[in-house]
């Protein structure tokens, strides 16, 4: 029994003992308490002090990082921040100098920028990095409208603001490798995409700018000479400051050398273009006189030039115009010269015409008549291109003697032969070296037909009419521009014999209506000046698309028909070549004032008959998709429909021909130095902006010309406007 209890014992502490050497211990039990070991704490030391030095500044740069990303962090820059604020809360914010350094910082520790990088190029990378901000936060005050490009823009502002927003949210973890690869990638996509909107933005301004120092190059050009006027003097100043302001932004924009470059090179351009067409050949006449003060008579005696022809229209044989019509434009244009070269591109169609004619009269009863009176014309012609008491001037009055002209005709005596042979030994002396070839044809002619070879002597004299008075008109066309508006008043005194001016005055009250009607709906109501009433006719005589009619040009007006018609050609052609061009700029999303020059140009030749010819133009600049195709087909056909018919139905042209109106009548209406100063330097913005950027310069010339022919206007009949206004200010006092 005390064996077995011995056993019993020695197996229940074997027991005790895999007990308390095991993990699971009876609820309430507890460990006997042991003496704990004391944990020993290894200090790392440095082996020398290059170790030391680098594990120092490993700490204090990941210290100076995270105390650079919590500032930049406390700025605040976020896509929540700045859609919340306003576009210039945020441009501000994003201007201060404290916001640059420390994005730039930023920038650096991400490796997006060099440490060594030239100080103007890093801030300016820096302000392209915020610019982000701006195109996501305010898109519509940055982008002036959603083409491809701007699309692109915005996609890559995006790709880089989200990783970059990702990796600055976590300042105290650095970011992985790949994380810095894509923001790397998305950060130099964006500088290439912004950099490439920004040329194109930049480049529409700097033609913009550029046009408009131009423009003022060319007003003052058209005006310094003017000494005794002081216009000089009015806009010398003005000129000169809007010009310093454009040189000043165009080297801001395209730095100093470029943009002085880009100044000459376009004003050397423009004055080219501008100056006066020099005759190919010398256009002196061979017998020119000297001239005197009596040769002046052009602008005393209306008649002095005409023909003495009896038997056909002066329209159909004559190439000179009368000395009214000279003198006017002369008036206008002190560089103005008789242009021939409509008529002579016309030479076998008014030879025949006139052949025609002469051969009816000659095979008339008034037969032998015809021929002295053709003597008599061409007698007159020639003595007025030679001097009187020379010996040229003797010679035609012996050859040509109408008395023995008349007798060899009567006895059947007169020789064709003869008289041709004469006439071309006598023109080559008298001819300017320019028409030696059309001498030279004639005298070669060998047609036996008398009839039609009287026709070509005649146009031959002609043009050698039109030489001599070319070379008065250059010769004094200082005296004759003084003298225009007291001739051109007295020839209309004539003319008008104290008739009353039924569409003079009707077109002053609608001038005056137009003017009503604008203050009624922009709500103001200025005190209405003659001047005014007077520009918005003439705007709205020459600025419109239809037909001229009879009732549209005013008696005072009437030389200026021709004018008005080649004006509202032009404003045709412009309104609906850059209507087709406004809609495919938009179809394709492209920006509006971007100037399609060559293709406008190209435009300018097409028939408004041929769609397709448009669209094949369109095409030449940029591919359109199938669905832009149809669209701008189906626009440029219904505007086509309107050019045909002269008529303003479509809104796109509709709204072009108000915008041209409006800005020729805000330029002539401009008083005083300053406003016109004004008006000429926006010129090129206004148009560009309102969708005609493509003809800036042919439409500063329309006001040029328009500005030109109303001075002229008022000068000469200045006294029939002030009785029209009279009539027209006593029949609205009788209705108030």
């Amino acid at each position: 029994l005390k064996g077995n209890m011995e056993e019993r014992l020695a197996e229940a502490e074997r027991r005790r003992s895999l007990v308390q050497q095991s993990q699971r211990r009876p609820r309430g039990q507890t460990l006997p308490s042991v003496e704990e070991k004391k944990v020993i704490t290894k200090t790392w030391k440095p082996k020398d002090d290059d170790g030391a030095a680098r594990v120092i500044q490993k700490a204090w740069r990941n210290w100076k990082r995270k105390q650079t990303l919590s500032t930049f962090m406390q700025l605040g820059l976020t896509l929540e921040n700045i859609q919340s604020s306003d576009f210039e809360d945020v441009g501000a914010l994003l201007s201060e100098d404290k916001v640059l350094d420390c994005t730039s910082k930023v920038l650096r520790i991400y490796g997006l920028q060099n440490d060594e990088a030239d100080s103007i190029a890093a801030r300016a990378a820096v302000r392209t990095f915020l610019s982000a901000f701006l195109v996501l936060g305010h898109p519509t005050q940055v982008l002036s409208k959603e083409g491809e490009q701007e699309k692109d823009l915005i996609e890559k502002a995006e790709n880089l603001l989200l990783p970059f927003n990702q990796i600055a949210t976590s300042p105290f973890s650095s970011p992985s490798h790949n994380q810095l690869v894509i923001l790397s990638e998305a950060y130099m996509s964006f500088q290439v995409a912004f950099t490439a909107w920004k040329a194109q933005d930049s480049t529409v301004l700097l033609k913009t700018m550029l046009a408009q120092f131009v423009e003022l190059d060319a007003i003052w050009q058209s005006v310094k000479e003017d000494k005794e006027g002081r216009v000089a003097d009015d806009y010398r100043e003005g000129i000169q400051n809007n010009q310093t302001l454009l040189l000043a932004r165009l080297k801001r924009l395209a730095g100093a050398e470029r943009a002085m470059k880009m100044i000459k090179e376009a004003i050397k351009k423009n004055r080219k273009a501008n100056a006066k067409k020099k005759s190919v050949g010398d256009i002196r006449p061979r017998a020119a006189m000297n001239i005197a003060e009596d040769d002046l008579s052009i602008a005393e005696n209306p008649a002095s030039n005409s023909s003495s022809e009896p038997f056909v229209s002066r329209e159909v044989t004559s190439l000179l115009p009368d000395n009214r019509t000279v003198i006017h434009e002369l008036a206008i244009n002190k560089e103005y010269r008789i242009d021939i070269s409509p008529k002579t591109n016309m030479r076998e169609d008014i030879i025949r015409i006139v052949s025609e004619k002469m051969r009816r009269e000659f095979e008339s009863e008034f037969g032998d008549a015809f021929i002295v009176a053709m003597a008599e014309m061409i007698r007159e012609k020639l003595f007025g291109l030679v001097a009187p008491g020379k010996s040229l001037h003797a010679l035609i009055s012996e050859s040509l003697d109408t008395s023995m002209i008349a007798n060899d005709v009567k006895i059947g005596a007169f020789s064709y032969q003869r008289f041709f042979n004469f006439m071309s030994s006598l023109l080559p002396k008298i001819c300017a070296p320019v028409r030696d070839i059309d001498v030279k044809a004639f005298v070669e002619d060998q047609t036996e037909d008398p009839i039609e070879r009287l026709a070509g002597l005649n146009y031959v004299i002609d043009l050698l009419s039109i030489d001599h008075a070319n070379f008065i008109l250059q010769s004094n066309a200082s005296a004759l521009i003084k003298e225009a508006s007291g001739y051109e008043q007295r020839c209309f005194a004539g003319i008008v014999n104290d008739q009353p001016l039924h569409r003079t005055l009707q077109w002053w009250k609608d001038a005056l209506k137009g003017i009503r009607e604008s203050e009624a709906r922009t709500g103001s109501a200025n005190k209405t000046s003659p001047y005014r009433i007077y520009m918005q006719g003439l705007v709205s005589t020459a600025i419109a698309v239809g037909e001229v009619q009879d009732v549209d040009i005013p008696e005072t007006l009437e030389l200026d028909r021709e004018r008005i018609k080649r004006i509202r050609n032009d404003v045709h052609r412009i309104v609906i070549i850059d209507s087709i061009l406004l809609t495919a700029k938009n179809l394709m999303r492209r920006d509006p004032r971007s100037i399609w020059k060559e293709q406008a140009q190209r435009m300018w030749e097409l028939p408004f008959e041929k769609p397709q010819a448009f669209i094949a133009v369109v095409e030449s600049r940029y591919a359109l998709p199938p669905t832009t195709k149809t669209q701008l087909s189906g626009t440029i056909e219904r505007i086509l429909v309107d050019a045909r018919d002269r008529q303003v139905t479509h809104p796109v042209v509709s709204v072009l021909l108000k915008k041209f109106r409006a800005h020729v009548l805000n330029r002539l209406s401009a008083v005083s130095a300053d406003e016109r100063d004004k008006a000429a330097s926006t010129a090129s913005q206004v148009l560009s902006s309102s969708g005609l950027p493509e003809f800036v310069a042919q439409i500063g010339a329309l006001v040029d010309e328009l500005k030109r022919v109303g001075d002229v206007d008022r000068d000469a009949h200045g006294k029939w406007y002030d009785d029209v206004a009279a009539i027209v200010s006593m029949d609205e006092s009788q209705n108030l």
